[in-house]
């Protein structure tokens, strides 16, 4: 199953935003993580290919500053929030009312303050997101602002390292991504435990890049913690991560 041919609108503040759709029946909206678009994260592995299976018309934009939409590097594109407000804008834009939405990693983050400014999905699945990754989002923040500005010049081997070559991969834009760093917002723990929809908590056995995924099913009135194999960067490209986020949307 191949995903349609990208799609385009005009987000919020008129940044051009792109994002591409597989199948038909009961809308889910797919956001991917940093440094990785739509195409990487939810169809070359066939996750996308797996929840569409289940009838579902699968949604999935770029986030701003990724994949094929735009990429601004001007420091007033990327205010706090702005990927929730993009969020928000393609709910809009595509007129959905009955949906659901999954978000991987920063797309985990997204998803969790589109619920906290007034989504309203059916069902949420947070997956390669605990609950630190949520509540405290300056150590990640303070992570990849590192990165970037050393981009070119971290260790061999080491995390960043592996990180910046898989942003080599996707053709990302550092600049850009930088800004993106600075829309990270925090979600209180309280507006977590007030998050009352079926949750899903979806994330690699050796995965703790954003803490606690255990923790963060806790914290949710409805949530399930969902172990599948893998770390933060190895569970994307096994087909149990698509599988167990289809499986819970249709439970």
């Amino acid at each position: 199953m191949e995903s349609s041919p990208t799609h385009f609108f005009d987000s919020w503040d008129g940044l051009r935003l792109a994002w591409r759709e597989m199948g038909e029946g009961r809308p889910v909206v797919l956001l991917h993580g940093f440094f990785s678009d739509a195409q990487t994260n939810w169809v070359r592995y066939g996750h996308a290919a797996a929840i569409a299976a289940k009838g579902f018309r699968v949604i999935m934009p770029d986030l701003r500053a990724h994949g094929e939409s735009a990429k601004p590097h001007d420091a007033a594109a990327y205010p706090p929030d702005a990927l929730t407000r993009d969020g928000h804008a393609l709910v809009a834009h595509l007129g959905l009312e009955d949906y659901d939405l999954v978000g991987y990693s920063l797309g985990a983050r997204t998803a969790s303050r589109m619920l906290a400014t007034g989504a309203t999905p059916g069902r949420v699945v947070f997956s390669g997101m605990g609950l630190e990754g949520l509540t405290k989002t300056g150590r990640r923040a303070d992570y990849f602002r590192t990165l970037l500005i050393n981009f070119g010049r971290n260790e061999k081997g080491s995390p960043a390292w592996l990180a910046e070559q898989f942003l080599k991969t996707t053709g990302g834009d550092p600049v850009a991504l930088l800004g993106v760093i600075d829309t990270f917002t925090d979600t209180t723990l309280e507006a977590i435990q007030g998050f009352d929809l079926p949750a899903g908590v979806v994330c690699g056995a050796e995965d703790q890049d954003n803490g606690s995924a255990p923790a963060l099913a806790e914290a949710l009135p409805k949530g399930r913690y969902i172990e599948v194999p893998g770390g933060h960067m190895s569970a994307v490209v096994k087909p149990e991560l698509g599988r167990a986020i289809a499986d819970f949307l249709t439970a």
